[in-house]
Formats: structure tokens, sequence, C-alpha cells
């Protein structure tokens, strides 16, 4: 769901120990056209309120700012249809955080995005109109189909480059969105372009708060947890006989990229981490069996149990079963023995591309063929 090292209560991050978390693909140095050349991304989730700031960087991008904190914004929506006023308060607080670290941070270009928990209430819309007069920000609500394109975008630089396809997913609170992409070839290319490969996708109107608001957060024994499973492989089922999925995996080289709490967390707890360490994570390969054993003990403990693992933590201990049911209807549904865990996401989708279209990104292919033909007789070194 969130980066663990994101600022919160922090005025702000230190430049000079900021990640390179656009790590995504190689960018020039060159200034955009905005003054300051900072962008940010600002993600509003059903669970979660993230921003990240950054500047372009020669691999990328580097954040210089970021922010994350829980907020249940989507809290009982599945339930009573409208946003109640508890959750909203609690956002504004977070989102006025995200608006003073952008201005510090003298941000020229930003994007704001509101997802399913304002696409599903009656009063999403009255939402951000209290948002921009109480926090000054503008939030646009994007459709299922760009929060799944900017999804891939985000994660685009975990893809095998090798790969022959990938099943994209981001197990949202409110939502979860899926992509199939063919590839062929070294797939590294822009963030726009990846896009391109995306040849089917869905969001299912299902994520971890209201799977666990339907089903049982808390109390979540095997019974229940098949139930959790078999009820999202039936939403998936429609998605799967439209496009064949299954068969395009048979034989093929192909792999499973998630970007979510979801699988961060299953990442975090199978290597033992005595706490949450992105460096770890982001980027980490697992097997079909690794991912099954952490299943079988998540489910064994109780919530207190879950509660004190400190890569799960009390916020997540009643949602983190949920969305490990959902993970297992999509490995159910589609066979595939290795899944790369991504801790990035919208905002690095966000970010890159925004980047992209003010053409601060070179891609790396682009720059050796442009530099061939200035130097026709540069030759590769064999050498470091």
């Amino acid at each position: 769901m969130d980066r663990r090292q994101d600022s919160d209560k922090k005025g702000h991050c230190d430049p000079g120990k900021a990640q390179a978390a656009g790590d995504i693909h190689d960018a020039t140095e060159k200034s955009t056209k905005h003054p300051s050349g900072i962008y940010a991304a600002l993600d509003l989730g059903t669970n979660n309120c993230r921003l990240l700031v950054a500047r372009p960087a020669k691999r990328g991008f580097r954040v210089i700012d970021a922010f994350s904190r829980i907020i249940r914004l989507g809290e009982g929506v599945s339930l009573s249809g409208s946003l109640n006023d508890k959750a909203m308060d609690r956002t504004i607080d977070a989102l006025k955080v995200c608006r003073d670290k952008m201005h510090f941070r003298r941000v020229g270009r930003a994007r704001a995005i509101a997802t399913q928990a304002c696409r599903a209430a009656c009063n999403g819309e009255e939402f951000l109109a209290r948002v921009r007069e109480e926090a000054g920000l503008d939030l646009e609500i994007v459709d299922q189909e760009t929060e799944a394109r900017l999804a891939v975008s985000g994660c685009a630089n975990l893809i095998d480059p090798d790969a022959d396809g990938v099943l994209v997913f981001d197990i949202g609170g409110g939502s979860s969105e899926i992509a199939w992409l063919e590839l062929s070839g070294r797939n590294r290319c822009c963030p726009l372009r990846i896009q391109k490969h995306v040849r089917a996708w869905t969001s299912l109107p299902v994520g971890v708060v209201t799977l666990a608001e339907k089903f049982g957060g808390v109390e979540v024994n095997r019974h229940v947890f098949e139930e959790m499973v078999s009820y999202v492989t039936g939403l998936l089922r429609s998605f799967e006989e439209e496009n064949g999925i299954r068969a395009l995996l048979r034989g093929r080289n192909v792999h499973l990229l998630g970007t979510s709490g979801t699988v961060t967390t299953i990442a975090g707890v199978f290597l033992k981490l005595p706490r949450y360490e992105r460096s770890r994570v982001d980027g980490c390969w697992l097997t079909g069996d690794q991912i099954a054993d952490v299943n079988d003990k998540l489910i064994d403990m109780d919530f207190s149990a879950r509660a004190a693992n400190p890569c799960i933590g009390n916020e997540r201990a009643d949602l983190v079963l949920a969305g490990c049911a959902i993970l297992e209807a999509i490995r159910r549904l589609w066979p595939c023995q290795k899944l790369r865990v991504a801790d990035r996401g919208l905002r690095e989708g966000i970010l890159s591309t925004l980047m992209a279209e003010d053409g601060v990104f070179v891609p790396g292919e682009t720059r050796r063929r442009r530099r061939r033909r200035r130097y026709p007789y540069m030759t590769r070194s064999r050498g470091h």
C-alpha cells in the first residue's frame, strides 16, 4: 500500500538521503519548461493518501520528498454508498500535509488523482469540492483504465526484459486492477510506450478494504479465506473467458508483477524482516510455493500476531488476509511460478508519465542509437 519509509510526521525528507526511486528509465539532466523542474504525484486511494515529489535524474527521477498515511477514506462505502464525515476529515488533514510539502518543494508540475473510493461514493464530487476549498488541491477522479495503465508505467522497469508476457496487478483498497502485456524483444522502454503493450485489462470492484468489510478481517479461518478466494475468482472469470490469458501462459516465459501493499507485505514476511526495508522488497522475486507458505502462516496467526509482525502492523492486520485472498484467486486462475514484487505504483507511474510528456526521458536504447549515428565508428567496450 505504501512505502514504510515515507515521511509523515517530519516536515520533509533529507534530499541527501533521497532514493533514486524512479530507477525506471534513463533520463537526461536537462531542465524542463517548469521553472523549478520539480514534479509531484499524489494518489488518494481508498485506504491511503500518498505523495511523491521528485526531480528528473540520470536514471529516471530522484525522490526528494514523500508522504504516506493510512486514512481509510473508503471506510464503509461498500455498505453505505457514501464517504463518512470522519473519513473525510482524516483525509483532508493528510491532504493539507501534501499541500504544504508541495509548496515547500516549489513543485512546478503535479498531478493529483483520486481512485475507487471517490468513484464509488455518491458524494465523491462533493468531497473533492471540499478538498479544493479547505486544502487548495484540485484532484481528478480517474477511471479504471487510467489507473491500470498508470500502475503499468509505475513498475515498468521491473518487467523481465526477456519476458514474452507479464500479468500486472494492483490490489488496492477499493478496487483491483489487472493488465495483460504482450511483449517481445527487449522490453525496457519509456513509460508511454510500455502502455502500448497492454492487450487486455480489467478493474475489479473489490480491494482489501471492501473484501474485509464483506467477509471480515479480524477473525479469518481457512473456511473464510476460501470463501474470499472463491468470491474474487467469480469476479475474474469473465475477464479470463473474454481474453483467454490462461492459454497464453503455457510454454512461454511469463511472470506476475504485483504492485500493492499485499505483495510487499508477503515479501517482508517471507524475508523475516525485523522491520520493513524497501531496498530488500522492491524488485525481489517470489515463487508460488513461497507465496503459499506465507499465506498458510498468516492464516494460522490470530489478529494480535498479525498486528505484532513488523511488516504488517496494527493498521493492516485486518486487511492483509483479504489481500492474500485476492492474490490467491489471481494465482489459481493464472498459474505462474514467478512473481516480482514492486514497492512502486501509481505515484511512480504519474511521475514517469509527466516527465515523458515533457521530454525529459530518453530511453537507453534510443540514446545508444543516437550515439552510434553521431560516432559511427564507436564500438562497445569489452572492459568493466
